[in-house]
């Protein structure tokens, strides 16, 4: 990685949520070129801002514990309607939702987690998620660069979401969003989450962007073309036709939200969401998982396999998706954006490489070490247990590979004689535990 002459006036870039941007005058071992960013021009698209309802109100505190569905559902009503809802809208809503038990269930499993990060990819990239794709970025192409012209994500991302949220709008979800929404919200896991999206979906029912003949999405309560939650649409819903409503079913309305939920996330114009690197026979592993600027990691000897131009300043995360024995990338912000859509580093990726995949680009250089196998649920808990046990704290024991996790087997990894990689496979994990 070459870096292009530092000058006195510095350009600041907008970073996401939780990174920052370090000006340093330190020259790196091995500089980094300044990005070379080419934006179709195109004509603005123009967008209707329409009034937002909120509510003056607050719903009062749940019970703690309900005897039956039915018992919430009129418990909810109550406090619904005591908090400024119309009567006739809470009661219209509920009238026809019920206990969805297969909602319950779905949502303690993702595959997010119990994936290895190749399986997730492979499933990103398949051939016919591909070949849509292109297809569909060709046919949206001139107002997909509008899209970026104006916002500044790369067209491809918002075709990649728009392909692995709803195959490109083919499957919008069969599940009765109020039922499933209630389900979730009896359930009681994520009481405050559901019964905040009810609201939230009475409220766009009022203004007319979701009919009430259109009540069907995803378990989770995605609605549309890009699985927008009703609380988020609200908040970043844009009217991409201009026919007056943002209606996420509409294709223009959807990619116009994806496009503008991800800018005002901190969608940084121009970067990449990963560049692939190789690292130097003497790199330090301890670090993996660190964010540094651009020009710290060039100074540690690393190095994109592409020729690529990156900003000195630009905070940088080093991710093994799959150990020391596969792909090595660097992060940027932009990543962390994605996630806005899905908090998972394995559904990022995927969007990322679908990403490339339409734009034509080549996947990744280095393979994956596809020998390597994923530890059950019950595993991955007593793994937890074990590492906290031996003084690695993990933060809990839920079964889930999560960034503590990862960061407590590191340091484990390091003080027993492994690479401090922090992937976890049956194979680097069996001289710790017994299952």
């Amino acid at each position: 990685m070459m870096l292009k002459k530092q000058y006195a006036v510095f350009f600041p870039i907008l970073l996401a949520a939780g990174c920052a941007t370090q000006q340093t005058t330190q020259q790196p071992s091995k500089p980094i070129r300044q990005a070379k960013v080419q934006v179709t021009q195109t004509q603005t698209i123009q967008v209707k801002p329409k009034p937002v309802i909120v509510k003056q109100n607050t719903i009062i505190t749940p019970k703690p514990s309900y005897r039956s569905f039915s018992d919430w559902k009129s418990d909810f009503s109550m406090r619904a309607m005591s908090a400024g809802y119309r009567s006739s809208d809470v009661q219209r809503l509920l009238g026809a939702a019920y206990l969805n038990e297969q909602v319950i269930s779905l949502d303690s499993g993702q595959p997010e987690f119990s994936k290895m990060p190749w399986e997730y990819a492979d499933s990103a990239v398949s051939n016919a998620r591909v070949a849509n794709g292109k297809r569909n970025f060709a046919e949206q192409r001139s107002y997909l660069s509008g899209l970026e012209s104006q916002y500044g994500v790369n067209a491809e991302i918002i075709t990649a979401i728009w392909g692995m949220e709803s195959s490109y709008g083919a499957v919008t979800g069969s599940s009765h969003l109020p039922s499933a929404l209630a389900s979730l919200a009896y359930e009681g896991r994520r009481q405050e989450f559901a019964e905040t999206q009810l609201l939230s979906l009475i409220e766009l029912l009022q203004r007319g962007d979701v009919s009430w003949s259109q009540l069907e999405g995803s378990w989770a309560g995605g609605m549309g073309q890009t699985q927008f939650i009703p609380g988020t649409w609200i908040k970043e819903g844009v009217d991409g036709d201009s026919d007056g409503h943002r209606n996420p079913w509409s294709t223009a309305d959807a990619l116009a939200s994806t496009a503008n939920y991800l800018s005002n996330s901190g969608w940084v114009r121009g970067l990449a969401p990963f560049y692939e690197v190789t690292l130097p026979s003497s790199f330090d592993y301890s670090i993996v998982d660190t964010k540094q600027s651009a020009s710290r990691w060039a100074s540690l000897g690393i190095d994109t396999i592409d020729d690529v131009y990156l900003d000195a300043n630009t905070q940088m995360e080093l991710w093994l998706p799959a150990g020391k024995e596969g792909p090595a990338l660097l992060l940027s912000p932009n990543f962390d954006v994605i996630k806005v859509y899905n908090n998972s580093s394995s559904y990022a990726l995927g969007v990322s490489l679908l990403g490339k995949a339409i734009a034509g680009q080549s996947d990744l250089r280095t393979s994956w070490p596809r020998y390597e196998r994923p530890l059950s649920t019950t595993q991955v808990t007593r793994l937890q247990q074990h590492l906290t046990s031996s003084g690695y704290d993990t933060k809990g024991a839920d079964g889930i590979i999560g960034t503590n996790t990862r960061k407590a087997f590191q340091r484990w990894q390091g003080n027993n004689g492994q690479t401090p990689d922090g992937f976890i496979s049956q194979r680097s994990a069996s001289s710790l535990t017994v299952w």
